[in-house]
């Protein structure tokens, strides 16, 4: 079975009270991801201006 089939089978059985802790879990990994890649391009971008400046000074 497709992963998000699955997941929207389960989704559909659960009660109210579920979804809703459901709803709070999901909005913090999204938070999280987002963060996470927010770093990752800024990790990135401090790399590269680094590697700018090493290339500058090694000549």
């Amino acid at each position: 079975m497709e992963l998000k089939a699955e997941i929207t089978e389960i989704v559909n059985n659960l009660p109210d009270e579920a979804l809703e802790e459901l709803l709070a879990y999901l909005k913090q990994v999204e938070k999280r991801t987002a963060e996470k890649s927010r770093r990752a391009a800024d990790l990135k971008k401090i790399l590269a201006e680094d590697r700018e400046l090493l290339d500058k000074l090694s000549k």
